[in-house]
């Protein structure tokens, strides 16, 4: 028998060992009913589920008690109810909050957290779940709430194998699953570092529909070209990152001195539209501060370890 057959149907025993535990129906309390959490909900209702809530504002669950879950009078209440307890809160401020109010309760439950914060506040959580003797799995959303419930969706996952494997089921109710190791910090880290690619391009095309605009070009006059700009981007990606991988920042392709050049031009017609130029400015001075420190003739990857202080 294959390793993966073994794992596949492991993973088949502990997750019926777990719906009978749980009685005819897989069950699930959530706690925070934003609108992620509220399309979670919403997902394991469809799926079938047992579903528990609670929120501070116990009015958003209307629909979703409608449609059968159970709203809790409490947080204690609402971790009572389920082995298996998902947050979606807006950050760990709340999550130690709403836990230490039900921490009597915790024992011998996992809790998959799926608020956002640093790779640290994660590991803290974990540690301070174990030590009331409760698992803890690190969960980073990559979509919006309209994304939850498609399994073409990703979340990152990290913590313990063994209760990733036993839960897997239940989280790809929500999206598809994404493992990147027992390190609680991982998920949140993977999420992070997309957040920064995520929102520093998004304001870049916000920034250059300004400049657009300013020059009365409508955004969706501009739509097609920032599009085509966009999907550029991928082509670049593969051919840069091998390329930092092995630490190879040639500049026999592109030099920073040309990257200079070239955004000082962007920077002289934004201010030229009346726009702000503090966005390409802390470019320009970026790539002048790797200009200035020798790298000139290398290519703007070298930004890379400049970045990291190196």
């Amino acid at each position: 028998m294959s390793v993966a057959h073994q794992e596949n149907k492991q993973q088949g025993h502990e997750q019926q060992g777990h719906e009978r535990q749980e009685g005819s129906r897989p069950s699930v309390t959530l706690i925070g009913l934003g609108p992620m959490g509220l399309a979670m909900a919403g997902a394991y209702l469809d799926a079938g589920y047992a579903v528990t809530l609670w929120n501070r504002s116990p009015g958003r669950a209307g629909e979703l008690v409608a449609r059968g879950a159970v709203l809790a009078p409490d947080a204690a209440a609402a971790v009572a109810a389920n082995d298996l307890v998902v947050l979606s809160l807006t950050d760990y401020d709340a999550v130690f909050a709403v836990l230490a109010a039900a921490a009597a309760e915790l024992s011998g439950k996992v809790v998959v957290n799926l608020s956002s914060d640093t790779p640290d506040r994660a590991r803290e959580a974990a540690r301070w779940l174990a030590e009331r003797g409760a698992g803890h799995l690190t969960g980073g959303v990559q979509v919006p709430p309209s994304g939850i419930g498609r399994p073409e969706s990703s979340t990152y996952y990290s913590g313990p194998a063994e209760l990733f494997r036993r839960h897997r089921a239940a989280l790809e109710v929500l999206t598809g699953a994404d493992y990147r190791g027992d390190d609680p910090g991982l998920a949140q880290l993977y999420y992070q570092i997309q957040m920064d690619l995520f929102w520093t391009s998004l304001a870049a095309y916000l920034h250059a529909t300004a400049v657009a605009e300013a020059n009365g070009i409508p955004a969706d006059e501009f739509l097609p070209y920032a599009t085509s700009t966009a999907a550029s981007l991928p082509g670049f990606l593969a051919f840069y990152a091998p390329r930092i991988a092995a630490g190879n920042h040639a500049g026999d392709v592109d030099r920073l001195t040309m990257g200079v050049a070239s955004i000082e031009h962007v920077l002289h017609t934004v201010e030229a539209s009346g726009v702000d130029g503090a966005l390409p400015r802390l470019l320009a001075d970026t790539f002048r501060k790797a200009v200035g420190a020798g790298h000139g003739g290398s290519s703007v990857t070298s930004l890379v370890p400049l970045f990291k202080g190196e």
